[in-house]
């Protein structure tokens, strides 16, 4: 574990663990089975909020409501979600449905509207069947309760076949803080956001501004920093809220507890960005590449994106294949330049590729260790300081299959 020594797991920990957070998940009949397709995260003080989101420019109406909630006040006091329809692509009523629900979650919870935010994930071009949307939001409140973080958890899941969360505790300034997460995503998923709902809670101190720039930097090197199929969605949304109930000196970089915060924070989005990427569709295994000794961060980060993008690498690492051709293959398309006489890969511990030229390995060991749940490829580029690592999953032919029907 990264930077154990400043935080500590909470095994059991939920988006409630944090102090003033409750949550819940119920059926309201978007999806075809009875599986939870409505959900709530409330808190029970308006919390200092931050958000990031997709950037596909057809952005889903619930996002654009949630960024008008936020930009009000900062704060926000229940997060309403539904999964089994996107509400994307669907014009003015679109955007007045997503109103509609942030209207009678208000109502539910007993809060201002500017302190809802709303969003939805599922099927794109289809109305909300708002009837069933609207009654389910009436019996929101009774189903949200502190044991209500795996349920919430339920209701945030498509074709997603686990759930995803996770929670840390830092001391901050003497005081015990928490930071949990859960997320939801494992298909259209690719950096710049992916299909993907990110939901963080802490009990921190910390004001929206710098909850803002903190929420922003961890994006870029965990949630941006994924990919399965090299689709961007146009519900992607990672919403942050702090209650300050651990009542801890507010939190800057200034802080003499702001690194360990920090790394808190940046492992809860890493462990969900991974276990997305991991639960890709059909998916039989994890991805991780590591780009070390670039000229930029920029430059890494792009490689790594572009070589676990790779749909060759992807199939490859599915068939158990080290064919290290198609990643150099990716390194040199990623749009920046390297020397191409000094380049290193390994698969795992396995050199394939030293200086840019081939040499001698066991193809049964290598393939025995592409066919882990794991597989680690690390590529060295010799030319400067800047390291990144991203992360995704194999292609299968689950995947196609799923994708094929996915609307049947």
């Amino acid at each position: 574990m990264s930077n154990q020594q400043s935080f500590t797991v909470i095994p059991d920990g939920t988006v409630t663990t944090p102090k003033g957070f409750r949550a819940g998940g119920l059926h309201c009949g978007l999806k075809k089975t009875e599986r939870h397709d409505l959900g709530a995260i409330y808190c029970e003080v308006p919390a200092n909020a931050a958000g990031v989101y997709t950037l596909n420019q057809f952005q889903a109406a619930p996002l654009r409501v949630t960024q008008e909630s936020i930009a009000a006040g900062g704060k926000l006091q229940a997060m309403l979600v539904n999964s089994g329809n996107a509400n994307a692509c669907t014009g003015q009523q679109g955007e007045d449905d997503a109103r509609a629900m942030r209207a009678a979650g208000a109502r539910a919870f007993g809060v201002a509207e500017q302190l809802v935010g709303v969003t939805s994930t599922g099927v794109i071009g289809e109305l909300l069947p708002m009837g069933k949307v609207l009654s389910g939001i009436e019996k929101l409140p009774a189903a949200v309760k502190l044991e209500g973080g795996d349920d919430f958890c339920q209701a945030i899941l498509t074709t997603d076949l686990v759930k995803k969360e996770i929670c840390v505790q830092v001391t901050v300034g003497g005081r015990t803080v928490h930071i949990a997460g859960a997320a939801k995503g494992s298909g259209m998923i690719h950096p710049n956001m992916a299909t993907m709902l990110g939901f963080m809670t802490t009990d921190a101190n910390i004001e929206s501004a710098q909850l803002q720039k903190l929420l922003n930097d961890i994006t870029d090197s965990t949630f941006n920093m994924i990919t399965v199929d090299g689709d961007t969605s146009t519900n992607d949304m990672v919403v942050v809220m702090a209650s300050g109930l651990a009542e801890n000196e507010s939190l800057t970089p200034e802080h003499p507890d702001w690194a360990a915060f920090a790394a808190g924070f940046n492992y809860v989005g890493e462990v969900l960005a991974k276990a997305i990427a991991r639960d890709g569709e059909g998916a039989t295994k994890l991805i991780e590449v590591t780009v070390a000794q670039a000229d930029s961060r920029e430059a890494a980060r792009a490689i790594a994106k572009t070589v676990i993008g790779s749909s060759l690498v992807k199939s490859a690492c599915f068939g158990a294949d080290a064919n290290w051709g198609r990643i150099i293959a990716a390194v040199g398309r990623a749009g920046h330049p390297v020397q191409t006489e000094t380049v290193d890969i390994r698969l795992g511990d396995i050199p394939v590729l030293v200086q840019s030229r081939p040499v001698r390995f066991d193809e049964e060991r290598a393939a025995e260790y592409l066919k882990g749940e794991l597989v680690q490829i690390y590529v060295d580029l010799h030319m400067g300081g800047a390291n990144a690592t991203a992360w995704g999953c194999d292609l299968t032919y689950d995947y196609v299959r799923i994708n094929a029907a996915y609307r049947t």
